[in-house]
């Protein structure tokens, strides 16, 4: 089943007829039959299905309740050459109770039986008219469509062939206090799917949302809801079929309301995402202790049921029920889009992010330069991406701060690579920023390096270049010893991800304002202060020069035309590539194969047309890369990574803007001398 961490689910929202047990499971063997075509793994459907929910007094009728187990007997000899697993509602009757049940089914066999807990009878909705909850209900055999079925209120996770687990959970369950998936989560359920036939009233869709979007997130699972459509009974309540995916918080895939056609909405789910979340989050762990010592506090108070907390205790209260392994192979592919550019906010959402990230780096060197009694910050200022930023945020420190800018003493240092286009970009923007500039041309004191050394100025080699840019670090340390200053360091997160910085060099600072930004989201946020709190357009236009120009350290003399020769994403590699790949080192833990393949469908297609003049075609960034390109620097990037750890193991404070960072004392501690055989073993692989 599992693909490469993929799981394929999806939730079904067929058309019904009250209480047209024929009709109703026809539609749902249609539906079965089209998720397997589909590859469909595993496929839910509505509260009550096989019968429709808005039954009512129906319920009660022998001859609907024998219907609907005759309607079982079809759907499992239908489904008795399908390898996909189906979760299906209909009413069982157990001893003297009524249950509103799903059925888990695959392969012509009935693996389960769930009862619903919570049975709402407010409002609307008066469910104990007609049945009994699963608390009611003692752990007992029945035969049913021909099958012995054991019935228990206890916890039921399902296990696929390879390992996937999942568990069930019906309507109004989610809507309690503790629903039965908190409990199904922390027993290892990976996936939850929930029958539902929740009617439609204003307002209560957006609210349904953000609640299984908050439940997928609290439980970090996937989370399948599929609810009651058209046919259901519109005597009181209309029933829009709600379809709804999500992963771990996330919305992957959406029904359509109101609409008067059956439908199944699909979206592979990533376990391995998954588990490794809850791999990171040990509130996993300490939230089993805490439901643990609540209840044995409290003798099984009403937030647990002793059967929930069984759990804790015996893990042999825990239905584990194994499924069936598919008898037919499928050829896997990835069909969920994969956003290329994973650090970079969607684009409704990016203006606020850009004003969060300013405001975070702001704050943080505000506190640094109040808590040291500091009124001077000194910084390179190249006509670079990254020392525009970082100068951006010290001017909106300090006016934060109340403090004139002329504090903030910005330091041009051309060099033998430094061309026009950087150095009057550098001075310009600090004469229109109101700062104190200071020039120092580092070339004398270099050559006077060389000679001190002994190194020929005409080899242009890795001495040749770390000694300006330790000279230059040598100058911004002692002009704040003399200004009685702060540093401020320039490099970005994804710079110190590939150790492309001079170790004490511009690896080195007093504080770090861009340490926690990746390259692909600096260029945005120097952008939305170019186009929303830039003074005057001179400012703007500078600034979008900035992130136009080719990102090169400028240590090697320019060509004949004074342009820069020196790029840095041809030497190694373009930073689109290297953030999509540190994302996922970092946040999931994943390895080459995986990112490969998700590389793969994130730049397939080209994020903007080719030969299309884009307002700023930085910021479109590339967007296209071939297999090979892929192989070629996801090769160089762990190589780059493992080796280069020991700039990360010293680097200055800095604030974490985004979900990951790797600062030394907080998300990433990585001895400096480990083995990246297995990674790059992998690699060769591809």
């Amino acid at each position: 089943m599992m693909n490469s961490g993929f799981v394929k689910v999806a939730c079904a929202v067929p058309l019904v007829k009250v209480a047209d047990c024929i009709y109703n499971v026809e539609q749902t063997k249609a539906q079965i039959q089209q998720a397997e075509e589909q590859g469909v793994e595993i496929i839910v459907f509505p509260e009550l299905g096989i019968t429709s929910y808005t039954c009512q007094d129906l319920f009660q009728q022998k001859l609907l309740l024998e219907a609907s187990e005759v309607s079982i007997l079809h759907l499992l000899d239908f489904t008795r050459q399908l390898d996909v697993i189906s979760i299906v509602g209909l009413p069982i009757v157990v001893g003297d109770l009524l249950l509103n049940c799903a059925m888990v089914i695959q392969r012509g066999q009935i693996l389960g039986v769930i009862p619903k807990t919570y049975l709402p009878d407010y409002s609307e909705f008066y469910e104990k008219r007609w049945f009994a909850s699963s608390q009611d209900l003692k752990e007992t055999t029945i035969r049913y469509a021909g099958q012995n079925i054991v019935v228990t209120p206890d916890p039921q996770i399902y296990t696929t062939d390879d390992g996937v687990q999942f568990g069930v959970e019906i309507c109004e369950d989610v809507w309690a206090p503790v629903p039965p998936s908190n409990t199904l989560a922390l027993a290892g359920a990976d996936l939850i799917f929930n029958l539902s036939a929740s009617d439609a009233v204003i307002g209560k869709y957006d609210y349904l949302k953000s609640l299984l979007s908050q439940q997928s997130s609290r439980t970090i699972t996937g989370y399948i809801y599929a609810a009651s459509g058209y046919g259901e009974s519109t005597q009181d309540l209309v029933y829009a079929g709600n379809g709804l995916i999500y992963e771990n918080g996330v919305l992957l895939a959406e029904g359509k309301r109101f609409t008067m056609e059956s439908q199944i909405h699909c979206a592979q789910i990533d376990i391995e995402m998954l588990r490794a979340e809850r791999r990171i989050n040990s509130t996993y762990v300490n939230a089993q202790r805490q439901v643990n010592t609540f209840a044995s506090q409290r003798g099984f108070s009403s937030s647990l049921s002793p059967n929930q907390f069984a759990i804790f205790n015996n893990t042999s209260a825990i239905h584990y029920i194994p499924c069936i392994a598919p008898e037919n192979e499928t050829t896997f592919t990835l069909e969920r889009e994969i956003n290329p550019h994973p650090f970079v906010p969607a684009p409704n959402l990016l203006p606020d992010s850009c004003v969060e990230v300013l405001n975070i780096q702001t704050m943080a060197l505000a506190t640094r330069l109040s808590h040291i009694q500091a009124k001077t910050a000194v910084l390179g200022v190249s006509g670079g991406l990254d020392s525009t930023l970082a100068l951006l945020v010290c001017v909106m420190t300090f006016d934060k701060l109340g403090l004139d800018r002329k504090g903030i003493i910005g330091v041009t240092m051309p060099g033998f690579g430094t061309t026009g286009r950087t150095y009057h970009n550098a001075m310009d923007l600090m004469h229109k920023l109101g700062i104190t500039v200071k020039e120092i041309n580092i070339e004398k004191s270099v050559m006077q390096h060389f000679e001190d050394i002994g190194h020929d100025p005409q080899v242009q080699d890795v001495t040749y270049e770390n000694s300006q840019a330790r000279e230059r670090t040598q100058i911004l340390m002692d002009l704040s010893n003399q200004l009685n200053g702060l540093v401020v360091g320039t490099g970005d997160m994804s710079e110190l991800a590939l150790g492309w910085a001079t170790y004490n060099g511009d690896h080195m600072s007093m504080y770090a304002v861009n340490a926690g930004v990746p390259k692909t989201l600096l260029r945005h946020l120097v952008n939305y202060y170019a186009q929303h709190l830039a003074e005057n357009q001179d400012i703007a236009k500078i600034l979008l020069d900035v992130i136009n120009t080719p990102i090169s350290p400028e240590l090697t003399p320019a060509n004949e035309q004074g342009k820069i020769e020196q790029k840095t994403e041809d030497l190694v590699g373009p930073y689109e590539l290297h953030d999509f790949f540190l994302y996922y080192v970092l946040r999931f833990g994943f390895r080459p194969s995986k990112i490969f393949l998700l590389a793969k469908k994130a730049f397939a297609e080209s994020m903007a047309q080719e030969g299309q003049p884009q307002p700023n075609d930085a910021l479109q960034m590339k967007g296209q890369y071939d297999e090979e390109t892929i192989k070629k620097w996801l090769k160089v990037f762990f190589k780059r990574f493992f080796s280069q750890q020991f700039k990360r193991s010293c680097l200055p404070d800095g604030p974490k803007v985004t979900s990951v960072s790797l600062s030394p004392r907080g998300d990433w501690r990585m001895p400096s001398d480990a083995i990246s055989r297995l990674w790059l073993e992998e690699c060769d692989t591809l």
